[in-house]
């Protein structure tokens, strides 16, 4: 997982030298979705943690890109070229133009994710708050946008961010959630590192697919609310007690969450009882 973690971030260093924070900050508010919405961005912020932690390893990725670019240079070169009727052979020194040949570095992630933001509004109808923002399907467009929004901390009372698998909806009535449940944990107010880091790491692994049963991840979904937050990752399949208690451990191991409880709730239970005093069917 922790390499897989370095992984990623290393990816979006080297692509965040070539689209600086500020020019993406910018893209994300032209976009009509987001102004229309007041998206939560970031200004110029940056998270030093995953920079520190993948800094030993930029130099040695750029060489491998370097290496690569030059390999399909010099391959052009083994080649005759016409240049205005006249054949050049491979020793002439006709200049690449290396814009043309730039090698695009893209890697796509094994599902396509959405990432939906709720923005608390009591006059509004709760189907009408939630809104999907854009879709998520490389390495770098994950670091991107992650980078870009305001952390889950920094969000306002009432908001939700949820990033689910291309085509689901975070709702219980959805046609994958409805017959699932969710795993809950949830996060003291003060602990506001902690909150973003927990987000933070279920993405990573949920993306990543670092889980034995991730076909049964239908998404994730953080709820910033008055007297605590509320973390949760959801499964597809509520009767699945292999899939379920596998994805259950592996986050309580390692997202170290051996302070918190985590509590495993079936969909049907929480539409029945909207919220109140809902049985958990499992917990760790």
């Amino acid at each position: 997982f922790r390499l897989g973690l370095e992984k990623c971030a290393k990816v979006f260093l080297v692509i965040s030298k070539q689209f600086p924070l500020e020019s993406r900050q910018n893209s994300l508010r032209t976009q009509p979705s987001a102004n229309k919405l007041r998206l939560p961005v970031r200004i110029g912020k940056k998270n030093k943690s995953t920079n520190n932690m993948a800094s030993a390893q930029v130099q040695s990725f750029d060489i491998m890109k370097q290496q690569d670019q030059q390999h399909q240079l010099n391959s052009i070169h083994k080649h005759h070229h016409h240049h205005e009727g006249v054949p050049l052979e491979s020793n002439s020194p006709e200049p690449i133009d290396e814009e043309i040949y730039q090698v695009e570095y893209k890697h796509p992630l094994e599902h396509v994710w959405t990432l939906w933001y709720l923005e608390n509004d009591r006059t509004k109808h709760w189907k009408d708050m939630l809104n999907e923002i854009t879709e998520i399907d490389s390495v770098e467009t994950f670091w991107s946008l992650y980078h870009t929004i305001k952390t889950p901390a920094e969000l306002k009372i009432g908001c939700d961010y949820s990033v689910f698998k291309k085509g689901i909806k975070p709702m219980w009535e959805d046609e994958a959630n409805i017959k699932g449940g969710r795993w809950l944990v949830t996060v003291s107010k003060s602990a506001k590192a902690e909150l973003d880091q927990i987000w933070l790491d279920i993405l990573l692994l949920m993306v990543g697919q670092n889980f034995e049963y991730s076909d049964e991840i239908c998404g994730a979904v953080i709820n910033i609310r008055n007297k605590s937050n509320k973390i949760s990752v959801w499964t597809a399949n509520g009767s699945n007690e292999m899939a379920i208690l596998e994805i259950g451990q592996k986050l309580k191991i390692l997202l170290h969450l051996q302070s918190h409880s985590l509590q495993y709730q079936l969909h049907s239970d929480a539409m029945s009882k909207f919220n109140s005093g809902v049985k958990s069917v499992y917990t760790l």
